[in-house]
């Protein structure tokens, strides 16, 4: 991809679909933070039943077109943050739960390399990233890995290492030292090169993410566009992208030289929310002439963000929103391929569990899986249906629901 834009061009293509500042991802801000654009009060379409969801089935589903880029996010079940995905990484582990995610015709697969643990073993790490690209390809995937991560705690020895279920956190990569004071940039840079040299031509990656979520704050951002220099310096073949918060972040990655316009949304009020941000973000990948994907989705689900209460919706439920994708083509990527409870703190102790599978391969929801495999044009799924939260994770389900919520930090994100 050798075609770039302005930020002028964006914004001038994005005020003709209407788009302004449509999306968000999950995070105890969103009320507060994310545009209301779209979001005025409609009658439902013939197609929506009501604010839970879409009359269409899988079987109706997949009599529509495939979508070209079906893809999950990915971090092991037992990881609780992407430091312990490459420090732990288990080659077993990986090719079991990649072949769940084959099971889902899925093309696609979006994770997080990690920093942190290219300091400490950058040999050890450059195996583990081979053989994740290589178990992937031989499923049927190519692979968007991120080289940062803006949501999480400070990368500190404890909370790296952190595998309390109740306490761990996901981490943010680098330190806030590090991305705030620009003289501690040259490590990173050379990670950035060190991966780049590698990878920049890599057909089993579908892109190279330079962070995640640097949305609206000026250190990360400052940080995100000092590192997608260096990855334009070393660029290759590979796309190169940014983990956006919202469409509207896009503005600043435009003129970074970003190929490939990202967004999230992981928690719409309504179905309706969802099909005026899908149809904008559809007309301004046409207008820009560039691939626009939903990098970030779970379920219809209302919150009352900034509560500290469990919730009513906290199960998995990826059939409210797949018909609405799948209707608008969108290359998209739901959270997550594996059981899990929430990876963020905030909502995993309102109790909040996200994942198509378990372990054992049984499934949460065997309509979620249908519906999401449907998007490949093939509904057809059997397995094991388990509702129930893993014997590993039941210290949260038992704190979330049946004690008061303790509090804990904030930490955005997905």
């Amino acid at each position: 991809m050798t075609r770039r834009y302005t930020r002028r061009q964006f914004l001038g293509a994005s005020a003709a679909a209407g788009l302004g500042g449509a999306g968000g991802c999950a995070s105890p801000l969103d009320s507060a933070g994310r545009s209301t654009a779209g979001e005025e009060t409609r009658e439902p379409t013939e197609r929506e039943t009501d604010s839970a969801g879409s009359e269409t089935t899988p079987e109706e589903m997949a009599r529509r077109d495939p979508v070209d880029v079906r893809g999950a996010l990915y971090v092991p079940a037992r990881a609780w943050n992407t430091y312990q995905m490459w420090a732990d990484y288990d080659e077993s582990v990986i090719e079991r739960d990649l072949g769940y995610a084959e099971r889902l015709n899925l093309n696609a697969v979006r994770t997080w390399v990690s920093y942190e643990r290219w300091r400490e073993d950058p040999d050890a790490l450059e195996r583990e990233i081979d053989h994740f690209l290589t178990a992937a390809e031989d499923r049927g995937m190519r692979a968007i890995l991120g080289l940062f991560e803006s949501v999480g705690q400070e990368p500190t020895e404890e909370n790296l290492t952190n595998t309390d279920p109740w306490t761990a956190p996901p981490v943010q990569s680098p330190s806030s030292r590090v991305m705030q004071n620009e003289y501690r940039w040259d490590d990173p840079r050379e990670y950035v090169r060190w991966f780049m040299q590698r990878h920049r031509d890599d057909d089993r990656l579908l892109a190279v993410e330079v962070m995640n979520e640097p949305g609206w704050l000026p250190d990360m951002k400052r940080f995100a566009g000092g590192m997608f220099e260096t990855l334009g310096e070393e660029r290759g073949s590979v796309p190169l992208t940014v983990g956006s918060t919202s469409m509207a972040n896009n503005a600043e990655y435009v003129d970074w030289g970003c190929d490939i316009l990202q967004f999230h949304y992981n928690f719409p009020d309504d179905t309706g929310v969802y099909r005026d941000l899908l149809s904008e973000a559809d007309q301004l990948s046409t207008d820009l002439d560039m691939p626009a994907w939903l990098t970030e989705w779970q379920r219809v689900a209302d919150f009352g963000w900034g509560g500290r209460d469990t919730v009513d919706q906290w199960q998995p439920d990826y059939a409210s929103l797949a018909p609405v994708i799948h209707e608008y083509g969108m290359g998209n990527f739901f959270w997550s391929l594996m059981v899990k409870p929430a990876y963020v703190r905030y909502m995993r102790k309102r109790g909040v569990v996200n994942g198509i599978f378990h372990e054992d391969g049984a499934v949460w929801n065997r309509e979620d899986a249908r519906a999401v495999k449907a998007m490949s044009g093939d509904a057809e799924f059997e397995a094991d249906e388990r509702r129930e939260w893993p014997e590993w994770a039941a210290e949260i389900e038992r704190r979330a629901f049946d004690t008061e919520d303790d509090g804990g930090e904030d930490e955005g994100g997905g």
